[in-house]
């Protein structure tokens, strides 16, 4: 499963975003062209010139103004008044060749607007893997799979985030979700992540790497008047050589343990969100959970437990992840299956809908090999 494939958000259609239009869309005017044409040979009937007029302005849309001017073309011999069977007269056909000159100036217009388009999108989208490369399906001693859905249309990185680090003192992983879920928190993700990747290679205490990413943000936060800038977050750590989790949560719903056909949530003692002054409060407390041979476990952001289906009933995931994990093997294929259930329980017919969760989705699946 590719990795960015996994953190899309609601997919925009690609003919919005400069890329070239579906089949059926190109395919329209020229089969319009065609059944217009061989009805005004078989019919007398019924008046189909100005039928035609509609054909260069939707050419524009779709073609390119070479093809744009094909078609305007063919309309305009079609409608010429010495074309057998033709009815136009002088004035329709200076209509139409004014509306035909105008289709080719809006289609390059257009073509060259969508050249623009697919450029912009390409920076966007690589600028956003910068920020959140894709999850290796491995790392270190422990297999991944992360799974983002953005609330905000068409982006692949918003006020969510999660990474996975191999370092000195095992592998080490974060999830979190920052305050707002628009393209203004990208910068807040970015630098939560820069904190927790040097913390994850510095430091050999978990407390203290959730220590250094709330400095980050305290200190950003000083730097903006009234920046309010805060994320919850839950830290995991695999040691080297060791059966165990370390766990440190602030603020963030806690992790899921799925072991034996069940699900449930490790119990954690909550520090504060990042960014309100953990310093001051003394460093949040480390849990220590063993681990059996099969266990799995799964981060998520409130954008999962928080969705509600047409009732408003929260969705319940602890409840149904075993059912879900019981058909899918790979860490990967879990992820997916739950952002399938998530969509069919909020009602989704197949598609996010943020109108029912209003926040990001992230999903980060652990399963630790045996050491």
């Amino acid at each position: 499963m590719s990795s960015v494939r996994a953190r899309r958000g609601e997919a925009v259609p690609g003919w919005l975003r400069g890329e070239p239009a579906p089949r059926w869309a190109r395919a329209l005017p020229l089969g319009l062209l065609v059944v217009l044409a061989v009805a005004d040979v078989f019919s007398d009937a019924v008046e189909l010139d100005h039928l035609l007029a509609v054909l260069p302005p939707l050419a524009a849309v779709v073609y390119g103004p070479l093809n744009t001017a094909l078609l305007s073309l063919a309309v305009l011999l079609l409608v010429h008044p010495f074309t057998p069977g033709s009815r136009a007269d002088a004035g329709s056909l200076l209509s139409f060749t004014v509306a035909s000159l105008l289709s080719v100036a809006f289609a390059r217009i257009r073509s060259r607007r969508d050249a623009q388009l697919v450029g912009i999108n390409a920076v966007a989208e690589a600028a956003q893997l910068a920020v959140l490369p894709p999850l290796a399906e491995r790392v270190g001693t422990v297999r991944c799979a992360g799974l983002y859905r953005a609330a905000l249309r068409g982006a692949l990185v918003s006020g969510d985030l999660y990474d996975v680090r191999a370092g000195p003192w095992g592998v080490r992983a974060v999830v979190a979700d920052v305050k707002g879920h628009d393209l203004s928190a990208l910068s807040t993700v970015s630098a939560l992540l820069g904190a927790f990747r040097e913390a994850a290679l510095d430091d050999a205490d978990l407390a203290a790497v959730a220590l250094r990413m709330d400095r980050r943000l305290t200190v950003d936060s000083a730097a903006v008047e009234h920046a309010e800038l805060f994320a919850t977050a839950v830290l995991l750590e695999f040691p080297p050589g060791e059966r165990v989790v370390r766990v440190v949560c602030c603020g963030h719903p806690p992790p899921l343990l799925l072991r034996g056909g069940q699900a449930a949530e490790i119990r954690l003692d909550h520090a504060p969100p990042l960014g309100l002054g953990l310093a001051e409060l003394g460093a949040p407390a480390v849990a220590s959970v063993p681990l059996r041979p099969g266990d799995r476990l799964l981060a998520h952001t409130d954008g999962v437990t928080e969705a509600r289906d047409a009732a408003g009933d929260f969705y319940p995931l602890a409840r149904r992840l075993p059912g879900l994990a019981a058909e899918a093997a790979e860490p990967g294929e879990l992820t997916e299956a739950v952002l399938a259930d998530l969509v069919s329980f909020t009602g989704g017919g197949g598609r996010w809908r943020g109108e029912r969760t209003g926040d990001d989705v992230a999903l980060l699946l652990l399963q630790p090999e045996a050491p």
